[in-house]
């Protein structure tokens, strides 16, 4: 067994670096009238996972400051490519924004057509520590059982995730190299679909986001049997960290709101200032602690730059 320290995003994350020319042929917007009508938000995975949860909350928390109605659509396949795709290709007019996962950085080394300058950020809103968990009725009670399998059994050990390419699949390849085995990624449209497939037992094994995996373990669908994180959380009270259990292994998401780029500037900082408004707010902090997730608000500016280290990081990574 390796004792490698990998930290693959545990805390923050980012995007943009602004494709100034672009209003997309489109968007004719009356600054002083915005918004006058319902905004759409794009969620590139399927419903019930850690992204859309941290999207639906902040919406109806946005709803207050923009006096507007914001419709959630969630658009998936591709480890959120298609729906990342999507929302770059809309209007730059402010009424169509979308959640912005790591993939956004993590893609465009992966054969996907996708550009982080395509978007303008809007602020950084949650953090996303990862778990991986068994059905409940598994024959693995601890993380160690499950790495012991993987080791007897090369390439038969079944772990899902949110997709090809998703940070969760580099999760998978992470506790490989730390514990020198093999388990076997399969990769779903979304975490909640992943955490589906190892509650009905199609698979050995999941990685998801904490959000996804901590309710299926409190009504006793899941066994959690690791967190990906530097401290154990209150949202999953027994489970220790990987790097206790002797994995180091630390890694998780981040999400993101951002909108095509070339947004008019007033635009901009009306949404900006009603997402910051959002992820400060009772509403969203409180369901977000509870789900196990961390609100995480970072602004424009500041989200800007720490894209630019991680996009640069995950093209060394992939490089590798």
């Amino acid at each position: 067994m390796k004792n490698k320290f990998i930290t693959i995003a545990a805390g923050a994350a980012a995007l943009l670096l602004l494709a100034g020319c672009a209003n997309r042929d489109a968007a004719v917007v009356d600054d002083e009238d915005y918004p006058s009508k319902a905004i759409t938000l794009v969620v590139p995975y399927a419903a019930g996972g850690a992204s859309d949860l941290s999207a639906r909350t902040l919406a109806a928390a946005m709803e207050e400051s923009l006096g507007q109605s914001i419709i959630v659509e969630n658009r998936t396949g591709g480890a959120g490519s298609v729906g990342l795709s999507y929302l770059s290709g809309r209007p730059a007019d402010g009424y169509t924004i979308g959640y912005l996962p790591v993939e956004s950085v993590m893609l465009q080394y992966q054969g996907y057509d996708l550009d982080p300058a395509a978007y303008d950020v809007l602020g950084q809103i949650v953090s996303v520590p990862a778990t991986i968990a068994v059905p409940a009725d598994s024959p693995y009670e601890t993380l160690q059982d499950l790495v012991d399998a993987a080791e007897a059994n090369p390439d038969s050990i079944t772990v899902s995730n949110s997709g090809a390419g998703s940070i969760w699949q580099a999760a998978t390849t992470a506790l490989n190299e730390v514990a020198g085995v093999s388990l076997k990624p399969v990769p779903f449209d979304g975490g909640a679909p992943a955490v589906t497939a190892a509650i009905g037992s199609q698979v050995d094994a999941v990685i998801a986001g904490i959000s996804e995996t901590a309710p299926a373990a409190a009504d006793g669908r899941l066994r959690v049997l690791a967190i990906f994180d530097d401290e154990a959380s209150d949202a999953l009270p027994g489970v220790e960290t990987a790097k206790s259990l002797g994995f180091d292994v630390s890694i998780g998401g981040w999400g993101a709101i951002g909108a095509p780029a070339g947004l008019p500037d007033s635009v901009r900082d009306a949404l900006s200032d009603a997402v910051k408004a959002g992820v400060e707010s009772e509403e969203f902090t409180s369901v977000i602690n509870k789900s196990g997730n961390l609100p995480v608000y970072k602004n424009s500016s500041d989200f800007t730059t720490f894209f630019t280290t991680e996009s640069e990081r995950f093209g060394a990574l992939f490089a590798e």
